[in-house]
């Protein structure tokens, strides 16, 4: 199955703290129905990782993103002008995937690293995993979704 690029993006404002969430890839679709109980997150890079979140908005960003994916659009207004110009790219191919997901069973905060929020987001149809950061503003400046697990 090819690789499909998905949204990600770093800050102008804190390159570093946003460096290693530069892409990622998930397949075109996710396979079979979600499966919570065997979930588990993708190992993490090197690097101190806190047990509390970066953004203390960013379950609540997250969320809404999806919501308004799920909607069929996209609020921009929440993103840096890099991050929104490379989601609208993509939009016509990101949504649809999101609306297949289902509805949002679950949302779980992994962990943070480098200022990079990391969510396991179970749908009734897919299980993901979402990166989100936010720079010095409050703006999403990275954001990313995957299968559980890569």
């Amino acid at each position: 199955m090819k690789p499909l690029l998905l949204a990600a993006a770093l800050a102008l404002l804190a390159p570093a703290a946003h460096a290693q969430v530069a892409a990622g890839t998930v397949p075109n679709t996710f396979d079979g129905p979600a499966r919570p109980q065997t979930v588990t997150p993708a190992p993490a890079p090197a690097g101190p990782v806190s047990s509390t979140p970066a953004n203390d908005a960013s379950e609540e960003t997250v969320r809404a993103i999806i919501a308004a994916a799920q909607a069929g659009a996209l609020d921009y207004s929440e993103m840096t002008d890099e991050l929104a110009a490379r989601v609208r790219e993509q939009e016509a191919t990101v949504v649809p995937i999101i609306q297949g997901f289902g509805a949002v069973v679950s949302v779980d905060f992994v962990g943070s690293q480098n200022g990079i929020d990391v969510f396991n987001v179970v749908f009734a149809n897919a299980a993901t995993q979402w990166l989100i950061g936010h720079n010095d503003a409050g703006e999403v400046s990275a954001l990313l979704f995957r299968p559980a697990g890569q």
